[in-house]
């Protein structure tokens, strides 16, 4: 076991292969809890960080917020308690893996010879949960002390929306005792040179379109059936997706996250083939930019459905109103001090608004600026995918970037309203 500036016991008790960094051995063993829905090993992971916070002599809370499903956090007290905390959330939940896709199998950790190493949840998000551990470390080894409280918050759920996880304690009172005034939780791998952060979502919007119409045999012309309707109501979706795929691949300045993608993702109806179905239901995704009208938005759909015919109805299943984004003004205090820490790494920055969805939507909705970011660059977007895989150097790089955020954005001085 090589020496290493973070100290002895830092894999956790376990022993990292030979000449291996130990934060490196540490974020394998993290990798191998089989957190994964659906059904997660979600006392595994509270074991292993409870672990970790008694190493770090950081004091931990676990709250259950619904039965089953347990936040941890690790406070780390600021030499001034009573300013406003800074949050760093990840979360502890993976997506599901079809094994048969993978080179290795997806729950060992397996490290190539070009240090790649191959596990699911290696970039979405069990890296981050590491890095923000071990900058910790580091920073507790050089005996540097915050100004302002930091909190390390692990959440379960966020895989399936998050609702049994950070969209229920954002409401929970033992939340509102953390005085957050700025969060980071995870962002995307940025394939070139620059990182990516991100400053606001879109909106899930998921929902139901129901076609009722006339049933009959299906040897006849019957007028006015669910299918006519459904074709209409399809087509209107489609048209859409194509006019904002357009404007997507028009547009020198777009990004994934600033047009609505549509996804049309089940087709419900019928019983035989000789019987013209009484009704017929189509679901679509979509991802709403905050730059769009939401209001005039549902207008357009309920327009969509009356055009398809009588008695068109639609449904929502999910259906996120909230439009908060996190100022990157340059005078905006928390946002100049992550990208001037940013810049004296030599970082460049790309601004995004997320694509998908991340827990960091709760955040901003209860008015508390998040970013999210996940410090990795020359490396492929492999989130949910198969043979998701981090390099150990981006990783290691990633611990730097976080020992050198997490005391400029703890030593942001006091607002007035905190004096």
């Amino acid at each position: 076991m090589l020496p290493d500036k973070d100290g002895p016991g830092v894999g956790g008790g376990q022993s990292s292969p030979e000449g291996e960094d130990p934060s490196v051995s540490l974020f394998r063993d993290y990798l191998r809890l089989k957190t994964v829905h659906p059904e997660p090993d979600y006392d595994a992971a509270l074991r292993f960080l409870a672990r970790i916070a008694e190493e770090l002599q950081l004091p931990v809370k676990k709250i259950e917020v619904c039965p089953g499903r347990v936040v941890l956090i690790m406070t780390w007290e600021g030499m001034n308690p009573s300013l406003k905390s800074i949050l760093l959330n990840s979360h502890t939940d993976v997506v599901p893996v079809f094994q048969e896709h993978w080179k290795y199998d997806a729950f060992s950790a397996f490290k190539d010879a070009e240090g790649n190493i191959y596990a699911r949840g290696s970039q979405d998000m069990k890296c981050v949960t590491i890095q923000y551990i071990q900058a910790v470390r580091r920073l507790k080894a050089e005996g540097w002390k915050p100004m302002r409280t930091v909190h390390l918050m692990f959440v379960p759920d966020e895989e399936v929306g998050g609702h049994k996880g950070m969209e229920t304690f954002v409401k929970h009172p033992e939340f509102q005792k953390l005085n957050i005034g700025f969060a980071l939780d995870e962002g995307l791998a940025n394939p070139g040179e620059p990182f990516t952060v991100f400053y606001g979502e879109r909106n899930p919007w998921w929902i139901t379109v129901h076609c009722p119409g006339s049933p009959g045999h299906g040897s006849r012309f019957v007028e006015n059936t669910a299918a006519e309707k459904l074709r209409q109501v399809i087509n209107s979706f489609l048209d859409f997706r194509e006019k904002e795929k357009h404007r997507l691949n028009t547009s020198e300045c777009f990004t994934l996250g600033d047009v609505t993608t549509v996804n049309m993702t089940m087709v419900k109806g019928g019983v035989a083939y000789n019987v013209i179905p009484a009704e017929m239901d189509v679901s679509f995704d979509l991802r709403i930019p905050p730059t769009v009208n939401l209001q005039e938005f549902e207008r357009q759909i309920k327009q969509w459905c009356k055009e398809a015919g009588e008695d068109v109805t639609y449904e929502f299943a999910q259906k996120h109103m909230n439009q908060n984004v996190t100022s990157t003004e340059e005078n905006d205090p928390w946002w100049s001090t992550f990208s001037a820490a940013c810049k004296a790494m030599n970082m460049t920055l790309e601004k995004e608004i997320f694509p998908a969805a991340t827990d960091s939507r709760f955040i901003r909705a209860v008015g508390i600026p998040a970013i999210g970011f996940s410090p990795m660059n020359r490396t492929p977007i492999l989130l949910h995918d198969h043979n998701e895989y981090l390099n150990e150097q981006v990783f290691l790089k990633g611990i730097s970037v976080y020992e050198r955020l997490i005391p400029a954005l703890a030593s942001v001085p006091a607002f007035p309203d905190e004096a």
